[in-house]
């Protein structure tokens, strides 16, 4: 049983895992120089593996991709990806938002481990070989340093991801090949990605890099707190990927979308009132507001921000509509930021196009997985792990298909 599994990420490399551990010959092809180049990157901030929130909340997070990714993520959940963790040598820990973390932290020694696994397994790996597309007799084809490389496996797996980062090697180019072939593909769009703002010059300047720490973020009847970041050309961060997916088809549907930001969502509006109504003498506004409302110099300069852009007077504000205000700040938002910078990808193969065991039911024997499906989530460890649990559904399809 000889199958070929193209893309080395985590959906590729587990289905890999899968397929030799289940007896096939595998050999994984990419067209990186090297194996989990976006799967690093994930680990340069902390790894990020799983959530160990109840499996109910956890598979919410997929909205209506939900129950198309239900049985996978239930027969490969985040406590069974925690345990083949372990099984690598590398322990992990439930973090304080309940985001679940290797100990090491880093994603280099997790994939080092599990290299030499898939080593120990018999998988072979070649790099610099960029898929193509199949041949008239339905032969994969590759593009290699040697020159055009044609195999025809018993079986393929394809997981090439989304179009995010394209130089850590996920550019989309799949989705021309699949449509060439009668197979459906959305498109690409940015997730988890950050926002166009047309902040001023003087902002901008001053600001770019900042963060806004404690905020709360609300839009179409979402709310979500936590960090987000001043860009030179809008916003992202944390919270901003957490609503990103509303925010982004606001914008694709009505050209702009009006997100508003709580400054000090953790102090009541009758208490920050109070605290407005003390006598501010000779003040300038910006020493006010640190002073009485405790704001940072950058959410200082938001809602100044604001005032300018919606046409507000301070000076005509009572103190309770300054309260209001701070809390409630409204920020347009003109456009998504571009999908090579964003975290991941929306769009893709969509779930009608493959079966029950991840199988394309327009080529029978190649199964897909990972990214290039149609679903996203936010980060928190739900992107990688339906990475991998999609990966384990299209090794054990496979395995399954070959079988027969």
């Amino acid at each position: 049983m000889d199958v070929a599994v193209i893309g080395a990420g985590p959906a590729g490399l587990m289905a890999a895992e899968v397929l030799a551990s289940g007896g096939a010959r595998v050999t994984i092809y990419d067209r990186m120089p090297s194996v989990g180049r976006k799967f690093l990157m994930a680990g340069r901030g902390g790894l990020n593996l799983t959530h160990s929130e109840p499996l109910p909340q956890f598979l919410a997070h997929y909205r209506e991709a939900e129950p198309h990714l239900r049985a996978a993520i239930e027969a490969f959940p985040p406590n069974a990806l925690r345990a083949w963790s372990d099984g690598l040598g590398q322990p992990t820990f439930v973090g304080s938002s309940g985001r679940v973390f290797p100990e090491a932290m880093k994603a280099s020694p997790l994939l080092r481990a599990w290299l030499q696994r898939l080593d120990q397994l018999g998988v072979r790996i070649s790099l610099r070989h960029r898929w193509t597309g199949w041949s008239a007799s339905g032969e994969l084809q590759f593009d290699a340093a040697e020159g055009a490389v044609s195999i025809k496996p018993d079986a393929t797996v394809i997981a090439l991801g989304g179009a995010s980062w394209p130089r850590l090697g996920a550019d989309g180019s799949w989705a021309d090949i699949f449509a060439a072939h009668g197979i459906a593909v959305s498109s690409l769009r940015s997730a988890n990605s950050g926002f166009l703002v047309g902040w001023s010059d003087l902002f901008r300047d001053r600001f770019e890099g900042e963060p806004l720490k404690g905020v709360e973020l609300s839009f179409g009847g979402q709310s979500v707190r936590g960090e987000m970041t001043i860009t030179r050309g809008g916003i992202e961060g944390g919270a901003v990927y957490a609503l990103s997916a509303p925010l982004r088809e606001a914008i694709l549907a009505t050209g702009e979308a009006k997100l508003s930001i709580a400054l000090r969502p953790d102090i009541s509006r009758a208490d920050l009132t109070k605290r407005l109504s003390a006598a501010r003498k000779k003040q300038s506004l910006s020493t006010f507001l640190r002073k009485q409302a405790a704001l940072s110099p950058a959410a200082i300069g938001l809602l100044q921000e604001a005032i300018i852009a919606f046409d507000l007077l301070p000076s005509a504000m009572s103190p309770d509509q300054l309260a209001s205000f701070i809390n409630a700040v409204p920020v347009r938002l003109t456009g998504v930021a571009a999908i090579d910078r964003a975290i991941s990808t929306a769009g893709g193969i969509p779930f009608n196009e493959i079966d029950a065991h991840y199988m394309l039911r327009k080529i029978p024997g190649v199964f897909v997985a990972g990214e290039m499906l149609d679903w996203e989530a936010p980060t928190g460890g739900y992107l990688l792990q339906a990475c991998f649990a999609t990966g384990v559904a299209a090794g054990k399809g496979a395995l399954d298909y070959l079988k027969r």
